[in-house]
C-alpha cells in the first residue's frame, strides 16, 4: 500500500492512500465467498452461488462497500504506522476510488483528514531555571505541628462566660426567608472561628454566652430558595474551651513514638523539612510545565477541543459559560500535548515494569484488590491513559534532571534526592503482588 501525507495545519493533516488491486482483489474474493454463504437462491447450494448472481440480487457496489468496510481500519492504521503519524482523534476517512463496473481491475484509494500532535520545538533544557519555596524548617513550623497535637489531645470544659474565637458551643439554628421557615436544627457542635458553615454565623457567635440568640443575614446555598437572603437565629445551649495537655515528657510519650519534648521537636522537624521538600519538588514541575507550555504555546487542534468541551457539557450541564470551558479545556490540552512533546522528544519509555508499579498504587489508593482494579482498567479502556500519564511523569522527572532549580533564596535544590526519597514512600505504599496486565491492542 502506498501512501503519502499533507501537511493542511499545524495540527491537521490530509492522508491520503492508495491499496493496489493486486492487493485488494483477495479481499473482495473473502466478501463474495461470505455473501455466497449468507445469500440464499434456489437451484444453488449454500456457498455455491457465483459472483454474477450475487452482484444481481446484493449489486456489486455493495459487495465491494463491504470489502473496504472489513479493511479500511486497518489499511488506516497501517497507513497511519508507515508515516509516523501520531493521531489525537478518530479520523474522517472517505473513499475516493474503488473498483466497480466500469473499472473493475483498480485499486482502492481514500483520504483520511487527521489531527495530530503539532511538531513544536522545545526549548533547552539546560537553559531553564525554575525558582521553588525554600525548605528552612523554622521554630514557628515546629511550633505550629506540635500545638496541632496538643489540641487533638485537648479535652472539652464547660465555661460560664460568652464564646470566643476557638471555643466550642452548641447551637440551635433556624433559617427564613420572609415569613417562611425554611431549615431548622439543634444541638449542632461547632468551633467558633471555624469558617466552616454560614457566612456571618462566627461573628454571630462571638460575645453569647449559654441562653442567648442573635440574628444575622446569610446566602441560602441550596433548595427553593438558593441564592436568596436568609434570616438566620442562632440559639447558643452551652459553651466550652478547650484545655490542652503541658508539654512534657509524660504527654510526649503518650501522644507519640518519641519519648522527650526535645526528641519530639527533632522528630517534627524532620516532618517538616520532608512536607517542604515534597513542596519543592511539586512546585518545580509545576514551574518546569508552566515555562515550557509559555515558551512553546501549542496549537490546541479544534477537533480535539470540540470534543472535550461536548463531553464536559454533557456530563455538567451546569458547569458554566461555554466560552469559559472552552478557555480551561484548551489550557488543559496544550498540558497535555507540552508533555507528550517532551516526552517524545526524551524519548521516554514506559515499562511493564512501570505499569504494574502504577496500577498497584492506584489500586492501594482506591483500596481495591490490585487484580480487579487492573481488570475494571481493561474494560474502561483506561490503560493507554494510565501509559500515558505514566510516560508524561517520567519525561518531567527526566527533564527536571536537566535543568537549574533553585530556591527563593537562590540555593541550588537537590531534587534527585527528594524524587528518590519519595519513591521510597511509595514502593513501601504498594503490595508486590504479580498482576497479569492485557494489552488489547
Amino acid at each position: 500500500m502506498k501512501s503519502a501525507v499533507e501537511q493542511l495545519s499545524p495540527t491537521k493533516v490530509k492522508l491520503t492512500a492508495e491499496v493496489p488491486a493486486d492487493e485488494f482483489a483477495p479481499i473482495l474474493r473473502a466478501a463474495y465467498a461470505q455473501a455466497a454463504q449468507e445469500v440464499q437462491v434456489p437451484g444453488f447450494r449454500k456457498g455455491k452461488v457465483p459472483r454474477r448472481i450475487i452482484d444481481q440480487r446484493l449489486g456489486q457496489g455493495a459487495v465491494t462497500q463491504f470489502a473496504i468496510d472489513q479493511s479500511l481500519d486497518r489499511w488506516y492504521e497501517q497507513a497511519v504506522a508507515d508515516n509516523k503519524i501520531v493521531p489525537l482523534a478518530p479520523p474522517s476517512a472517505e473513499v475516493v476510488s474503488r473498483p466497480d463496473a466500469d473499472n473493475p481491475d483498480v485499486g482502492v484509494v481514500f483520504t483520511a483528514e487527521v489531527e495530530i500532535r503539532p511538531d513544536v520545538e522545545l526549548p533547552d533544557l539546560a537553559s531553564l531555571t525554575v525558582t521553588v519555596p525554600t525548605a528552612e524548617v523554622t521554630e514557628s513550623d515546629i511550633d505550629q505541628q506540635i500545638e496541632e497535637l496538643r489540641e487533638r489531645f485537648g479535652t472539652l470544659t464547660g465555661v460560664d462566660r460568652a464564646a470566643a474565637e476557638g471555643d466550642f458551643v452548641s447551637i440551635d439554628l433556624t433559617a427564613a426567608v420572609g415569613d417562611e421557615e425554611i431549615d431548622s436544627v439543634a444541638g449542632i457542635s461547632y468551633q467558633v472561628g471555624s469558617k466552616t458553615m454560614l457566612e456571618g454565623l462566627d461573628e454571630a457567635l462571638v460575645g453569647l454566652s449559654a441562653g442567648e440568640t442573635a440574628t444575622f443575614t446569610s446566602d441560602i446555598a441550596s433548595g427553593a430558595h438558593a441564592g436568596e437572603d436568609g434570616l438566620v437565629t442562632a440559639t447558643v445551649r452551652s459553651v466550652k474551651e478547650r484545655e490542652l495537655p503541658a508539654l512534657d515528657d509524660e504527654f510526649v510519650q503518650v501522644a507519640s513514638e518519641f519519648d522527650t519534648v526535645e526528641e519530639l521537636r527533632e522528630g517534627v522537624a524532620e516532618v517538616v523539612a520532608n512536607v517542604k521538600r515534597n513542596v519543592q519538588y511539586f512546585s518545580a514541575r509545576r514551574a518546569l510545565l508552566d515555562a515550557l507550555v509559555e515558551a512553546t504555546q501549542v496549537p490546541v487542534p479544534e477537533g480535539v477541543l470540540a470534543r472535550v468541551v461536548a463531553r464536559r457539557l454533557e456530563r455538567q450541564p451546569e458547569a458554566g459559560e461555554r466560552e469559559e470551558i472552552e478557555t480551561e479545556v484548551a489550557a488543559s490540552v496544550r498540558l497535555d500535548l507540552t508533555q507528550d512533546l517532551l516526552a517524545a522528544s526524551l524519548n521516554t519509555e514506559v515499562t511493564q515494569e512501570d505499569l504494574v508499579e502504577y496500577l498497584v498504587q492506584a489500586a492501594s489508593r482506591a483500596q481495591m484488590d490490585p487484580s480487579d482494579f487492573v481488570e475494571q482498567a481493561q474494560e474502561s479502556g483506561a490503560i493507554h491513559q494510565y501509559v500515558a500519564d505514566i510516560g508524561r511523569r517520567k519525561a518531567l522527572d527526566s527533564a527536571l534532571s536537566q535543568v537549574v532549580v533553585v530556591d527563593d533564596d537562590g540555593n541550588p535544590v537537590d531534587l534527585a534526592a527528594i524524587l528518590a526519597r519519595l519513591g521510597e514512600q511509595n514502593e513501601q505504599s504498594g503490595d508486590d503482588e504479580d498482576i497479569e496486565i492485557v494489552d488489547e491492542e
